[in-house]
C-alpha cells in the first residue's frame, strides 16, 4: 500500500523523537547529601569576692587624741574579659560606728578631698594609685597606725547605702585580684569605752 506524504512526515517525526530519547543523557540522583551545623558554646561571666573581715581598731586615747588604722583585703576573681568594678558603701543609711548611744561619726572627707581625722570620727582610704579609681586625693601609701598622736594620713567618710563609691575598675579577667582598703578612727580621752561597730558592703560587678 502506498504511503502518503502525511504518513511519511509523521513517521519521520517519530523517528526524530525516538533518536532524541535514545541519545539524551541519563541523570542519576546522588545517594547521599551533606549539611553543616555550627556549634556555639557561650561562656557566661562569673565573679566571686572575699574579704578579710573583721577589721579591728584598738584605741587607747591620750594627749589630744590618737589614730589607729588597719586594713581589709578584698579579693576578686572573674572570667569577664572586660574586667570588673569594685565599690563600697555603708550597709545602711547610718554611717556611724555605734556602741550603745555612743558613736564615731563618719569623716567629713570625700574621695576627692580626704582629710585627717578629728576626734570622734572614722574613715576609710585606698592608695591613690589604685587601678581605675578615678579622681581622688588619697595618700600614695598607708600603713598600720597604733594610737598615733601625730597622724597626717587622709581619710574619706563612708558613703551611705545607695551611694556607693568606686574603689577600683579593671579591664581584663582577674584571678584573686586584691585591693587593700584601709580604715581608721581617732579618739580623745573623752571618748566613752566600748566596742563601736558598723558594717560596710563591697560590691564587685562585671563590666
Amino acid at each position: 500500500m502506498a504511503t502518503s506524504v502525511k504518513q511519511k512526515a509523521k513517521i519521520a517525526a517519530w523517528a526524530v523523537l525516538a533518536a532524541a530519547v535514545a541519545t539524551a543523557p541519563v541523570t542519576v540522583s546522588a545517594a547521599s547529601q551533606t549539611a553543616n551545623t555550627t556549634i556555639n558554646a557561650t561562656v557566661n561571666a562569673v565573679i566571686s569576692m572575699t574579704t578579710s573581715s573583721p577589721v579591728a581598731l584598738s584605741l587607747t586615747p591620750s594627749g589630744s587624741g590618737v589614730v589607729t588604722s588597719a586594713s581589709d583585703t578584698v579579693t576578686v576573681s572573674t572570667n569577664n574579659s572586660a574586667g570588673y568594678n569594685l565599690t563600697v558603701a555603708d550597709n545602711d543609711a547610718t554611717t556611724n560606728l555605734v556602741s550603745g548611744s555612743d558613736t564615731f561619726t563618719a569623716s567629713a572627707g570625700t574621695k576627692t578631698t580626704p582629710i585627717t581625722l578629728v576626734n570622734g570620727t572614722w574613715g576609710f582610704a585606698v592608695v591613690t594609685g589604685t587601678t581605675g579609681i578615678g579622681a581622688n586625693g588619697f595618700d600614695a601609701s598607708y600603713s598600720v597606725e597604733n594610737n598615733n598622736t601625730s597622724s597626717t594620713s587622709k581619710w574619706a567618710g563612708m558613703p551611705a547605702s545607695g551611694s556607693p563609691m568606686l574603689l577600683k575598675s579593671t579591664s581584663t579577667t582577674a584571678a584573686n585580684d586584691t585591693t587593700t582598703v584601709w580604715y581608721a578612727a581617732k579618739a580623745a580621752v573623752t571618748q566613752p569605752t566600748g566596742t563601736y561597730t558598723d558594717t560596710v558592703t563591697y560590691t564587685a560587678t562585671t563590666n
